[in-house]
């Protein structure tokens, strides 16, 4: 290091709080580096928070060779479910086969290799379906008589992100939300200046990481003043939740004339997730949302199978997110890959830099010690760790998740059961933080609609960096789904006086 340069502060910063930035925080403070973690707004507030709520292999990128990247994922499905029961779980998908679609021979093909890559036991094999007699075939239009189910995960996608989070700061990582990193100057240190409620500082760290996802180019561009390195395709992806179209707890997936594949998944036991379209995108990741077409086009996926037909008035909650993917010149949004591209900036005189380029929620952890590896010339450090390492709440010590479930609501029997039910699928154990020495409900303190307590929201403000009410409802939950404006607006209120030191909305 030059003599005139101090110490870093940090060995590692990270400028992203998405699930890659959270994920290698939490894999290099678990390893002994000094890691700090940037995010201008609240944690998953971009792409990480608006995915299709999948853990999965990617049985569509089959038709595409990406072999290596299916086998990677379906391998990771399985370490997910083992270190995040609670927000990972599994789920048996059903796909309905149809007349003008890919043939039932290339399909049973597809699963039957799917299935070797995944090379997996703790999920059954895909089989063939005579949906005619099929339960899950009765809420299917008549001309599906024939079809197939295999199994994948679903995971609560934003809860990952802030559990990554809760991890690396539980290990010494210092993690700052509402925080913008105005600038970078590079030397042998890197020197940020950054700024949280219209206060400035400077900090210093040895290595920097750019996982800001969809605005990796204009990060890039605007506070380091470079060009990224490799080519970034930003694709939209939009999805619309309805009224539960059926009863059971199966999922399809539905292939659309134009090739493309659309889920429903069951969704928060009253709805159901619709999604996801492919669009190129130009324009502001921050201000995206579905536009009419791609509402009509999962409107019609949906109506195309469902005996339930599905309109735009039923639409309850839509949303989008921006992927900010390796451009491979491919002609179609849908084609572009989903594998990750890590470009690292680096020679003898000044500190480094890492471009995250691509990648998807279920091949995170991967990402994470792909990445350290990339730096491994900066830093000494122990070997990878985390596919042993349960996230936090998932510390079952030798339970599964439903024994928990089954102990924490016999334990706390003054909850109600859909109450107890919704807090072991959150929080995992750490739902004996939640409602902590509480031996009655008015312990828990005020309620916001039905099921929402005090006690709640003070932990999620004290351990997960909850600041609003969207915060909460909207990504450490999905309660907004269900919660009235008023009850809403009281959840506000109580907050900001409860930053204050307040305890009543």
């Amino acid at each position: 290091m030059d003599a005139q340069s101090p110490p870093a502060e940090f060995d590692l910063a990270i400028i992203g709080g998405g699930i890659n930035g959270a994920g290698i925080a939490r894999d290099a403070a678990g390893r002994g580096l000094k890691v700090l973690l940037v995010e201008q707004n609240d944690l998953a507030s971009g792409t990480s928070s608006a995915s299709t709520k999948l853990v999965h292999g990617g049985l569509r990128y089959l038709e595409h060779a990406a072999f290596r990247l299916v086998h990677e994922a379906l391998i990771e499905r399985d370490v997910l479910l083992r270190i995040a029961p609670h927000i990972v779980r599994p789920m048996r998908f059903i796909l309905p086969v149809g007349e003008g679609q890919r043939p039932s021979w290339m399909i049973r093909i597809g699963l039957a290799l799917y299935d070797w890559l995944g090379r997996h036991k703790s999920l059954p094999r895909s089989r063939r379906l005579d949906l005619a007699r099929d339960p899950e075939g009765a809420s299917l239009r008549a001309g599906y008589r024939r079809g197939f189910d295999y199994w994948d995960c679903v995971v609560d996608d934003s809860r990952l992100v802030v559990l990554n989070a809760l991890d690396a700061a539980l290990r010494g990582a210092d993690i700052r939300t509402r925080t913008r990193c105005l600038r970078a100057e590079r030397s042998d240190i890197w020197r940020l200046t950054l700024e949280t409620d219209g206060r400035r500082g400077v900090v210093t760290a040895r290595a920097l990481v750019n996982a800001t996802g969809p605005w990796t180019a204009r990060f890039a561009e605007l506070v380091l003043r470079l060009t990224t390195p490799e080519p970034v395709r930003l694709v939209k992806g939009s999805h619309i939740v309805v009224p539960r179209l059926y009863a059971h707890a199966s999922a399809y997936i539905l292939q659309h004339p134009d090739r493309r594949v659309v889920f429903a998944i069951p969704y928060h036991d009253d709805f159901t997730l619709i999604g996801t379209t492919d669009e190129n995108f130009t324009g502001d990741p921050a201000a995206v949302t579905p536009s009419a077409a791609e509402i009509a086009y999962l409107c019609e996926a949906a109506t195309r199978y469902f005996r339930a037909e599905v309109s735009a008035a039923q639409v309850v909650w839509a949303f989008a997110g921006v992927r900010s993917l390796y451009d491979d010149g491919s002609s179609q949004a849908q084609d572009v890959t989903r594998d990750y591209v890590l470009a690292l900036d680096a020679n003898p005189d000044t500190a480094p830099l890492l471009n995250i380029y691509g990648g998807k929620i279920t091949t995170y952890r991967r990402l994470a010690e792909a990445a350290l590896a990339k730096l491994s010339h900066v830093f000494q450090i122990d070997p990878p760790w985390t596919a042993g390492a349960p996230l936090p709440g998932g510390d079952l010590r030798g339970e599964t998740i439903a024994d928990f479930a089954l102990r924490f609501a016999r334990e706390h029997g003054f909850l109600p059961s859909s109450l107890a039910n919704r807090l072991v699928a959150a929080y995992g154990t750490r739902a004996l933080d939640v409602v902590a020495a509480a031996r009655g409900l008015d312990d828990l303190g005020p309620r916001f609609g039905t099921d929402l307590t005090a006690a709640e929201v003070r932990y999620l403000m004290r351990f997960e960096w909850a600041q609003t009410a969207n915060d909460v409802l909207w990504r450490r939950s999905k309660l907004g789904l269900g919660l009235a404006k008023t009850d809403a607006q009281r959840l506000a209120h109580f907050m900001a006086g409860a930053t204050a030191g307040a305890d009543h909305p």
